[in-house]
């Protein structure tokens, strides 16, 4: 899976997770959580559902460096290679 097909991934869980979103909107290199404004359940549900669309594991403790686009498209990349 190359970097884009990633991003398409996070962006489709993203937009299940918070529907109004504006993909083409969003800052890549800032914090996602703020700036899609989701609560802790929510982003928990969309790390779960980037799990169930690219296989990987992300554990708890890897959570702090996952803030933003392009950090997520980053550590899955490196995880999928």
């Amino acid at each position: 899976m190359n970097d884009e097909e990633i991003r398409r991934q996070v962006l489709d869980a993203l937009k299940t997770v918070a529907p109004e979103i504006e993909p083409q909107l969003l800052r890549a290199d800032r914090s996602l959580r703020e700036g899609v404004d989701l609560d802790s359940m929510d982003w928990l549900r969309f790390l779960g559902m980037l799990h169930q669309a690219t296989g990987v594991s992300i554990p708890e403790t890897d959570y702090r460096q996952l803030d933003s686009l392009d950090a997520l498209v980053a550590y899955l990349g490196q995880r999928l290679r």
